[in-house]
């Protein structure tokens, strides 16, 4: 919710997830202990603090879990997670009522008939990823007019071969 929506309060925040303000207030703490949040300075009183997402990419190398069997399950919940978080982003786009300008521009698609080594598919998805970087504003820069926030969630993964497919 920080990185889509911005600084917000443990208040704020528990309103919104449906869980008490003590449960979320430690979990944000632990976040920023970690270094994933930070408090945003010079906003809010001794009480109420206001948290962000902190400029630190994060990134998770499931390779590093593969010989770690008790990081697994952990891991695994994380990523289930994750990919409910998208999956919820795209229903509720799909959900809203948007003008024709906007639905039209967006897009749920998939490409279920590629055939790719590793090295082709890693290619493919450093190829999109810096699509995306050219279309991502600096992040002092204002704006354009109209400009509404945007998601772009990117899943490539290999799968199994089923049957005759």
């Amino acid at each position: 919710m920080l990185s889509l929506d911005g600084p917000a309060t443990a208040t704020g925040l528990s309103e919104r997830v449906g869980q008490n303000t003590g449960t979320v207030s430690w979990h944000l703490r632990h976040l920023a202990e970690h270094g994933f949040i930070e408090e945003e300075t010079g906003r809010g009183t001794k009480r109420e603090r206001w948290w962000r997402r902190a400029d630190a990419t994060n990134e998770l190398n499931m390779a590093d879990f593969r010989d770690k069997p008790d990081s697994r399950g952990a891991l695994s919940v994380y990523l289930h997670e994750l990919v409910q978080q998208y999956f919820d982003r795209v229903t509720n786009y799909i959900s809203e009522d948007w003008d024709d300008v906007w639905r039209n521009a967006g897009t749920v698609a998939d490409w279920p008939d590629l055939r790719l080594t590793p090295e082709q598919l890693a290619a493919l998805n450093a190829e999109l990823m810096a699509v995306v970087a050219r279309h991502t504003p600096a992040p002092d820069a204002p704006p354009a007019p109209g400009a509404l926030p945007v998601v772009v969630q990117l899943q490539s993964f290999p799968r199994h071969k089923h049957g005759n497919s």
